[in-house]
């Protein structure tokens, strides 16, 4: 019996692991259908850190986005998470628009978001020179920051493992059966686990997860945003994160730096009936590229160096839908932006209605926190030559583009939570993540992922289950016939 089954490794699960794994005596398993965390929305998002104007006042996401965001960036320091509190401007395309400002202004202030300003066209642009010539105003948020979503979710994941937690991967939820004595029967992966009480971070199947258990109450209505990836070359364009003025199709498309030193631009807004659908198209970028020009005109779109998409886990409702579903049972569905930056809060808030309804929780002064991992690039020269002395590894660089060496990848091996597949390694390290977004290393690291787990080169995926890079060799041997 375990005291609490997680459906789903995005960041809503992590951040549920995280907090439970306080206390030493609990017995939390994290499971996710697919071969690594955080393959779901986590992943294909803006990877933006909300101030928090945004949300209606009294809602939950009102609630959490500010406290979660003031915890992403504690979190973030004490798990060795790129992150930066870059602010965030939201530009007023024409005199109307400088009344949604004023409203945003207002609710944001209702909301408890520090430090607010609304700025005219000229303090705009001594702050980005690059906005359009048809900005009128902007709203500033000094707490709107930018962190990596996927590594920051992986980090929570290998705390959460480093505590007791028991990840199980490529284990796919099929049934969820309440007993007489009110526990559960959740089978999962043909495994059937007995839990006292259960979680549903699904996200956009999370309206499936909650009718296995519960009366049907909501549905999912899958929302796909596309984006485009720049180069470093255009990351130097805005120093802050972009916005538009908000639509009822969401806040619209934005421009904005990444950790890493990139640019973004998007996302779209396009329901789709397929959760897992994460296909680009010419109509959507068409559309992100004709948008983001209004309010950074000067963006160089041939300097794109990947298109991708996102699925958020929009519902039939209004808010984020936080509550038990029924006795033992709660749902942590409908996470759409800001997710991301309420994530941490929402943890500490299912931590709270678990115990309203019978955990007991007693967090441990021997919570573990260490993460510390290595970034070659960004030592300084001793060091570096310092670590290639103890480990010749690390002299040997495999991504040219974003200078990723051997041992950086071979220490993705020592994790908690070691990778499957090659954008498992990216995820991990940034091998892949350049400009030639893996076209020279990738093979490199597909051959060490196979020597070092032992698999045949064939059997190294590129990420999820099955997405085979190879299927064998086109020619045995070498000598004439």
């Amino acid at each position: 019996m375990v005291d609490v089954f997680i459906v789903g490794c995005g960041i809503v699960g992590a951040c549920a692991a995280y907090e439970l794994t306080k206390d030493k005596n609990l017995r939390v398993v994290l499971a996710d259908r697919e071969n690594d965390v955080a393959t779901g929305t986590t992943r294909a998002n803006s990877a933006i850190l909300h101030a928090g104007y945004d949300p209606q006042p009294g809602t939950l996401m009102a609630k959490l986005n500010v406290r979660g965001s003031m915890l992403a960036k504690e979190l973030c320091a004490k798990l060795d998470v790129p992150y930066k509190q870059v602010g965030s401007l939201v530009v007023a395309l024409n005199e109307t628009q400088k009344n949604i400002l004023r409203v945003l202004y207002a609710r944001g202030l209702e909301n408890g978001v520090p430090g607010l300003q609304l700025l005219d066209a000229a303090q705009a642009r001594t702050m980005e020179p690059e906005l359009s010539p048809s900005v009128t105003g902007a709203l500033y948020a000094p707490t709107a920051a930018i962190v990596c979503p996927w590594e920051f979710c992986l980090a929570l994941c290998e705390t959460a493992v480093k505590n007791g937690a028991q990840l199980k991967l490529n284990t796919e939820v099929t049934a969820i059966d309440r007993q007489a004595d009110g526990t559960f029967i959740v089978t999962a992966g043909g495994e059937q686990i007995a839990a006292r009480f259960v979680i549903n971070a699904a996200g956009v199947h999370s309206g499936v997860v909650h009718d296995m258990a519960a009366p049907h109450r909501f549905s999912i209505l899958p929302n796909k945003g596309e984006y485009y990836l720049f180069d470093k070359c255009e990351g130097g364009k805005v120093g802050h994160i972009i916005f538009q003025c908000p639509s009822a199709a969401g806040k619209g498309v934005l421009v904005a730096p990444t950790v890493d030193g990139n640019l973004l631009a998007g996302p779209d807004a396009q329901p789709v009936d397929d959760g897992e659908d994460v296909s680009t198209s010419s109509r959507g970028l068409a559309y992100v590229r004709e948008t983001a020009v209004k309010s950074v005109p000067g963006l160089v779109f041939r300097n794109s160096i990947r298109n991708f998409a996102g699925v958020r886990a929009t519902a039939d409702t209004d808010d984020f839908i936080i509550e038990e579903a029924v006795p033992g049972f709660f749902d942590a569905a409908a996470i759409k932006s800001p997710g991301l930056s309420s994530a941490p809060a929402i943890g500490e808030y299912l931590v709270t209605l678990l115990q309203k309804t019978g955990l007991s929780y007693h967090p441990s002064p021997q919570f573990t926190v260490q993460r510390k991992r290595i970034r070659f690039r960004e030592l300084p020269p001793e060091q570096r030559a310092a670590l290639i002395q103890e480990n010749p590894a690390y002299g040997r660089v495999i991504c040219r583009c974003e200078t990723i060496t051997e041992g950086e990848i071979l220490d993705t091996f020592k994790s908690p939570i070691p990778p499957v597949s090659v954008d498992g390694v990216k995820r991990r390290c940034g091998a892949g993540m350049g400009r030639c977004q893996g076209g020279f290393c990738g093979p490199l690291v597909q051959r060490l992922i196979a020597e070092t787990l032992d698999l045949p080169l064939e059997k190294v995926p590129q990420d999820r289950a099955e997405s085979w890079l190879v299927c064998g060799r086109t020619k045995e041997g070498g000598g004439a016939e």
